[in-house]
């Protein structure tokens, strides 16, 4: 991970300051600390392997699932907890390649740097343990604690063999109230429309009950249906007939792997989704450029966690888009850029 100098990022707070931003070594790793000491709520992030978010503690309790002792042991063998970024495609392809502006771009396998699922399907991008990711700014005032962090796409000659389309991408962690904010932004520097399709797997627990006893709100209307293989047939359904109570839902005995859309929206534009156990409760608020949502909830000793991924597009968009089976794939024009946020709010703690 490359640093731009020390005295350019780092914002000095007094003690009896809200909110500080720094950095640590755990395990000779570099992790950055997010801290709101009003709240009690302390984000830490690892730039070095995938900039990935793998704690957001409140009085002490992770609500991020991160299934490891120590971000030593993570990353000798790194795999999807905390908070982690799926580019440049989200979720599944339904084959070795992809169609965007018409073209057909076929991926390489024998470059290695292509993750396959069970069915054999190119799933969740390219950039889940990127080193790549350049630290920018890192600063803590009245407004909370921040972190920006950089990729720049264009620089690996592996990444672009799969995806040539020169973008860079830029991640803000901000810390206010109590309240996590993830704030994306995408600048397409390649000469033509860039497709757009990634998202976020955040994996998420509450602590003061079983995962039987959870509750969950699912703030959608429609439900995509998906074949064996888990891809989208293009048809939708409403998701009352899947779940009786979408906005109440109990988890017991019930696994989750469903492709969300029509989001319900309060007048600011914004979905939300929830987790509850007795009192502890984790919200996870939707902005407008986010019409998906995956909501991920297996059964099963060890995945005590609930997922609310907030996407781009469905599953396997790129491919859909170009057989007129979704018509609403974003894209970014050459030299613009994209940007939204979702936010993450616990509370009960």
């Amino acid at each position: 991970m490359r640093l731009v100098p020390l005295l350019c990022i780092v914002s000095l707070m007094p003690a009896a300051a809200q909110y500080a931003a720094r950095r640590a070594i755990t395990d000779g790793i570099e992790v950055i600390r997010l801290e709101d000491r009003r709240q009690s709520t302390v984000v830490s992030v690892v730039p070095s392997l995938g900039n990935i978010a793998f704690e957001m503690k409140v009085k002490g309790k992770n609500i991020f699932w991160f299934p490891f002792p120590s971000v030593g042991e993570f990353k000798k063998k790194p795999a999807l907890c905390g908070n982690p970024l799926l580019a440049p495609w989200a979720n599944r392809l339904d084959e070795n390649g992809f169609y965007a502006n018409g073209k057909k771009y076929t991926l390489n396998l024998g470059l290695g740097n292509v993750r396959l699922d069970g069915f054999k399907h190119p799933i969740h991008g390219l950039l889940l343990f990127a080193s790549d990711w350049v630290i920018t700014a890192l600063e803590a005032d009245a407004r909370g604690a921040r972190l920006t962090s950089r990729l720049d796409f264009s620089r690996r000659p592996e990444w672009m063999a799969q995806f040539p389309f020169a973008h860079a991408i830029e991640v803000t962690h901000r810390l206010h109230e109590g309240a996590l904010e993830v704030a994306t932004r995408v600048e397409n520097r390649a000469a033509e429309t860039m497709p757009l399709s990634l998202g976020y797997h955040p994996y998420f627990q509450v602590l003061d009950a079983p995962r039987d006893e959870w509750r969950a709100g699912l703030g959608a209307a429609a439900q995509w249906l998906l074949d064996k293989e888990l891809l989208p047939t293009g048809q939708t359904r409403p998701i009352g007939e899947a779940l009786a109570t979408p906005e109440n839902t109990l988890l017991k005995g019930l696994s989750l792997d469903h492709v969300l859309g029509e989001l319900v929206r309060d007048i600011s534009g914004l979905a939300r989704f929830w987790v509850q156990g007795k009192q502890q409760r984790v919200e996870v608020v939707y902005g407008p450029k986010y019409p998906v949502a995956v909501v991920y909830a297996p059964t099963g000793a060890g995945r005590e966690f609930i997922c609310f991924e907030p996407m781009t597009g469905i599953t396997n968009a790129f491919n859909l888009a170009h057989r007129g089976a979704y018509p609403a794939l974003q894209s970014i024009p050459a030299g613009q850029s994209w940007q939204e946020s979702f936010w993450i709010r616990p509370s009960g703690f």
